[in-house]
C-alpha cells in the first residue's frame, strides 16, 4: 500500500505526468526532456529522480549518458502504463511535447542514417557471402515461435534487427549491446516502427547487466565468430535462461575464407557442431536442434539449446 501512495504522489503533477507520457515512447536522456519540455536541468533532473525512486521510470547509464523510460517490469509498471493511458491524445500541453519529440527522433534517426551510410559497404561485403538475411530471419522467428516467449533477450544486438522481427511474437524484448554507435541506430529504428515492447541497453555479453532466470529465450546472432572467449559468453547466456528456457545461436558454419580475419575482424572461421555443442553442455544447457542454411561459400547454422531446471537452481545458488 505504501509503495502504491508513494507512486501515486509522484506522477501527481503536471511536469512529471509531462515525463512519463514521454518517457513511454522511447528512452530519453536528461538533455532531450530539457529540450522537449523547455525547464531548466536542475529541475527536470529532480522530476526524474522522484520517478524513478517511485518505480515509474527506468534508468539506465550509457557510459556518460543515463537513459530514462517508462518503467517495464516491477509493482510501479502497471501503474506507470494505466497512468499514461489515462491522458487525454487532444490535451495540447501533451500534443506539443509529441510533437517536439517526433522532431527530435527525426534528427536522431538523421544521424544513425548517417553513420549507417558511413559502415553499409563493409557490412554488404560481407552479406554477399551467405545466405539471404531475409530467409535466416525467418527460420529463426519460426523456430523461436515453436513455444511460447514472453521475455527475449538479444545478445549483441548491433541495429536492433533481431528486436524488429521478433517485436510481433514476445511481450517484451531487450537489446544488449557494448557499442554507443550500434546502440543509436538500433533505438532510431525501434522508435521509427513504433515498437514499444522493445528496449536497448548497453552491456557486454560476458557480464549482461539483467537478472538470472529472467528470460525464456536468449539470441546470438552473428556475434560469436567476432567473440574473444565464446564459451564464456554462451555460459552467461545460460545465466539469465529461466528453466525450460531457450538459447538460440545463430552463426556461420565452419569454413575457410580466411581474409575474413584480416579485412572484417573475425575471431573464429565459423564453428563446427561438435564445438558448439560442447560450449553448450559446458554452459549446462542441453542442445536440442539444429537447422542450416546454405549459403555460396558461406553457410548459416541456427543451434538451439534449452535449459534445465536444475541449471537454473545451481546458477541462482
Amino acid at each position: 500500500m505504501e509503495r502504491l501512495l508513494t507512486a501515486m504522489k509522484a506522477a501527481a503533477e503536471p511536469t512529471r505526468l509531462r515525463l512519463l507520457v514521454l518517457c513511454a515512447h522511447g528512452d530519453l536522456t536528461v538533455s532531450n526532456l530539457v529540450q522537449i519540455l523547455g525547464q531548466s536541468q536542475p529541475r527536470v533532473s529532480r522530476h526524474l529522480r522522484l520517478l524513478t525512486e517511485a518505480g515509474l521510470l527506468d534508468r539506465n547509464r550509457e557510459g556518460s549518458w543515463v537513459y530514462y523510460r517508462l518503467s517495464q517490469q516491477g509493482p510501479g509498471a502497471a501503474l506507470a502504463q494505466t497512468l499514461v493511458d489515462s491522458v487525454p491524445d487532444a490535451d495540447t500541453t501533451v500534443r506539443g511535447d509529441l510533437a517536439r519529440l517526433e522532431q527530435l527522433m527525426k534528427e536522431r534517426a538523421q544521424r544513425a542514417e548517417d553513420y549507417f551510410k558511413r559502415v553499409a559497404a563493409r557490412w554488404d561485403e560481407l552479406r554477399a557471402l551467405y545466405v539471404r538475411d531475409d530467409e535466416v530471419e525467418a527460420l529463426l522467428q519460426r523456430m523461436v515461435g515453436r513455444e511460447k516467449v514472453s521475455d527475449l533477450l538479444d545478445v549483441g544486438t548491433g541495429t536492433g534487427r533481431i528486436l524488429e522481427i521478433m517485436a510481433p511474437q514476445v511481450d517484451r524484448a531487450v537489446g544488449i549491446d557494448l557499442s554507443a554507435d550500434m546502440l543509436m541506430i538500433a533505438r532510431s529504428k525501434l522508435e521509427r516502427a513504433r515498437l514499444r515492447n522493445c528496449v536497448v541497453r548497453k552491456g557486454d555479453m560476458y557480464h549482461l547487466p539483467v537478472a538470472s532466470g529472467s528470460f525464456d529465450a536468449v539470441t546470438i546472432h552473428q556475434v560469436l565468430h567476432y567473440a574473444e572467449r565464446p564459451a564464456e559468453a554462451i555460459e552467461e547466456a545460460a545465466r539469465v535462461l529461466r528453466p525450460d528456457g531457450r538459447l538460440f545461436i545463430v552463426d556461420f558454419k565452419a569454413h575457410a575464407l580466411d581474409y575474413l580475419r584480416d579485412q572484417h575482424e573475425h575471431r573464429w572461421l565459423g564453428f563446427d557442431d561438435e564445438r558448439i555443442e560442447g560450449w553448450l553442455e559446458e554452459a549446462g544447457l542441453e542442445p536440442v536442434d539444429h537447422e542450416e542454411l546454405k549459403g555460396d561459400p558461406l553457410t548459416i547454422s541456427i543451434w538451439t539449446a534449452r535449459c534445465g531446471q536444475n541449471e537454473v537452481q545451481a546458477t541462482a545458488a
